[in-house]
């Protein structure tokens, strides 16, 4: 028992028994056979990465030279034969082309009848060559022989006659047993040599290896660049079996679909003449398959179509080129810039083909939608801004966010409203439904009355729209009925304020018919679209023929292409036979857009922005004029009626030149007075009438 453990148990029952258990010691661990550890290092050497590489390249470069070897071949069948005027007849006749398809014909014929005549040439070679030789060895034969004859003659010995001729037939014995001795095993050798390694060079340059054999970087495509072949075959393998089909029977193998493949900012662009029998919808659909097919992501690929009938407009960005930052804005880096809002443009991004994207604002409404958090606020700020530099602009601005967007446009606009409850969403319907009053107002001047342009800005206006509160007579702020107030004021600004100047811009998110209504979004003449989850949405934010002619912001990526729009609108610069352009945004932080306005007061001689519209209440004119004259040493007379309009129409709006000079006159005469021919209002006059109007009213109570 020597090999095993003996353990004692002391039983705890009244009668104690001390029993015995034996536990066997385990089993040494058998030693693993040398063939088995052997087997394991083969499959570990075997299965190594740098083994698969090698083996991998073994095998490429080796493939490189029958790949190599095939294209030779090809090349110089198609250079002896008319196989490459019957590949570029098919695919001419395939497109519809005949002009060019009997031209390629005739180029064909052309080709045959030379041949043929070179051909018949060689029947008549052999004769021709036969009799130069002759003439060429007699000549040469006789000349031997005068040689030795004159020898002969000269040294008086016959036998000389035949000396220059078996000289040379010497000389030529021994040059042909030289070449052989030294160069013919060596010349076969290298000249094979040579031959692979041409043959191999052809291969590389083609990648004419499978695609498991190819480095890891060439297989995915990385840095690929796009050329007619990737192009084709990538249309070849998008499912679409009737292209599948015609290209098959191309002859040129489908390159008479393309046109020139053209650099176009950070990619290329190329047309692709479809075949008869495939939609421009089968490849539209296909978006992503066709990006994977040319080794792209899909958001870098944009398929569009132009104005040529069957055709498509594919745009290829090179690889990762899209997620580089564009460069900043003109407005943060020209300080001196200014804007002109009738006859400029708004610098607002780039598209893709990196030129410069300018948006004319110029009596056109205004629509930015996507979904939260896409860069919308600054797309739509980085307009404002650039707008505020014109002086003759007026703002009413309405921010149903409150988190500060809007704030450095305190000072600027004449009604800045920052909240999202639904006491600032009555705020600012008030405000839309004043500026409805100041379109009509302007309606009714006289004809041809130039008006400053009055941009009534709300964003996140989707929270005004879904507002349940009502009034005191029972209509809803929000909805999309006649009676709701939102609603219908922006449907009036839509509907006349465009020829007055008066104009609507808005922000919002996440589309619905319920919180974007159709004739709302169908009443902007500019519409963009940041990032959307489906083309539903797509369709909303943009309509139906910006869609159907390829626009796609609902295949954006939500968080990676921020500040990225769709644009439809005839105020920017769309290529011939689109319906709609990509931008990049220039991105303005609060920063910068704080530098801006600084800039834009100080080309206007003071704003008092309003906060809140007051209403319903007793009126004190003379504080009021005091309150928006701002800190400007003094204002037109008809300045200060226009903003006592917009503090409240109702108390002011019906109000005549008269009516203030009035008020005015009551509390002091001076306090109106002609400047360079035009009457202003003395604010530092306004001050100490008011201010004295107060002393005396508190003298009187006193006493």
């Amino acid at each position: 028992m020597s090999d095993n453990v003996v353990h004692l148990h002391k039983n705890t029952d009244p009668a104690p028994v001390t029993t015995l258990t034996v536990v066997p010691e385990p089993a040494p661990a058998k030693p693993i056979p040398l063939w088995v550890r052997s087997g394991r290092a083969v499959r570990t050497a075997v299965t190594h990465d740098v083994t698969k590489t090698t083996a991998r390249a073994m095998a490429r470069h080796t493939l490189f030279v029958a790949g190599g070897a095939k294209i030779a071949a090809k090349r110089t069948w198609d250079g002896r034969t008319a196989s490459r005027y019957e590949r570029m007849f098919r695919a001419a006749e395939a497109a519809g082309n005949h002009e060019l398809a009997a031209e390629w014909e005739e180029r064909g014929q052309h080709f045959r009848e030379a041949r043929h005549r070179r051909r018949m040439d060689l029947l008549t070679s052999p004769i021709d060559a036969a009799k130069g030789v002759a003439v060429g060895a007699g000549v040469g034969i006789g000349s031997l022989v005068a040689l030795g004859i004159v020898m002969a003659v000269a040294t008086k010995d016959v036998t000389q006659v035949v000396t220059p001729l078996m000289a040379t037939v010497k000389f030529i014995n021994l040059l042909i047993t030289v070449v052989r001795v030294v160069w013919g095993p060596q010349t076969l050798v290298i000249g094979s040599l040579l031959a692979l390694l041409a043959l191999w060079a052809v291969g590389s340059k083609q990648q004419a290896a499978p695609a498991w054999a190819l480095p890891d970087n060439v297989r995915n495509g990385e840095g690929e660049p796009i050329t007619p072949s990737i192009v084709v075959k990538a249309l070849r393998d998008l499912g679409v079996s009737a292209l599948r089909t015609a290209i098959k029977d191309m002859g040129d193998a489908g390159a008479g679909m393309l046109g020139p493949i053209r650099i176009a900012g950070c990619g290329v662009e190329v047309d692709v003449t479809l075949p008869s029998g495939v939609s421009t919808i089968e490849v539209q659909k296909r978006r992503r398959k066709l990006a994977e097919n040319l080794t792209r992501h899909e958001h870098e690929v944009f398929i569009t179509i132009p104005q040529a009938a069957r055709t498509v407009r594919l745009w290829v960005a090179d690889s990762g080129a899209l997620d580089e930052p564009i460069g900043p804005s003109p407005l943060v880096t020209d300080e001196t810039m200014t804007a002109d809002y009738a006859k400029g443009r708004a610098p607002w991004g780039q598209d893709l083909r990196g030129d410069a994207a300018a948006l004319s604002l110029y009596q056109r409404h205004l629509l930015i939608t996507g979904l939260s958090n896409q860069g919308k606020t600054v797309a739509l700020r980085s307009l404002a801004l650039w707008m505020a530099l014109d002086k003759s602009v007026q703002f009413l601005m309405g921010d149903l966010k409150g988190v500060g967007d809007w704030a450095m446009f305190d000072g600027l606009a004449t009604t800045l409203i920052q909240g999202p409850t639904d006491e600032h969403v009555i705020q600012v319907t008030e405000m839309v439904e004043g500026a409805v009053d100041e379109m009509n107002r302007r309606l009714m001047a006289a004809p041809g009355t130039k008006f400053p342009a009055l941009i009534v800005l709300v964003d996140e206006a989707q929270v005004a729209f879904m507002c349940p509160v009502k009034d005191d007579e029972g209509r809803f702020y929000g909805g999309s009925k006649a009676t709701s107030r939102f609603f219908m004021a922006v449907r009036k600004i839509h509907n006349q304020g465009r020829a007055v100047n008066v104009l609507m811009w808005q922000g919002t998110q996440d589309p619905t018919d319920q919180n974007l209504p159709k004739l709302v979004r169908e009443g902007a003449h500019t519409r963009a679209s940041l990032a959307l989850g489906t083309e539903s949405q797509a369709r909303m934010a943009l309509g139906d023929k910006a869609v159907d002619g390829g626009a796609a912001p609902n295949l954006l990526r939500p968080g990676l292409d921020q500040g990225t729009l769709v644009v439809a609108s005839s105020g920017i610069d769309i290529p011939k036979g689109q319906s709609s352009i990509t931008v990049r945004t220039h991105y303005i932080d609060d920063d910068a857009a704080e530098a801006i306005t600084d800039r834009a007061k100080a080309l206007r001689d003071g704003v008092t922005t309003l906060t809140v519209i007051e209403r319903d209440e007793e009126r004190d004119p003379l504080a009021d004029i005091a309150g928006v004259l701002g800190d400007a040493p003094r204002v037109l007379t008809r300045d200060v009626l226009k903003r006592l309009a917009v503090l409240n129409e109702d108390a002011y709006g019906g109000w005549t030149n008269s009516d203030l000079k009035r008020v005015l006159d009551d509390a002091d005469p001076e306090i109106v007075y002609k400047s360079d021919g035009r009457m202003v209002v003395a604010r530092d006059r306004v001050m100490r009438a008011l201010a004295n109007r107060d002393t005396d009213g508190s003298a009187s109570t006193d006493g």
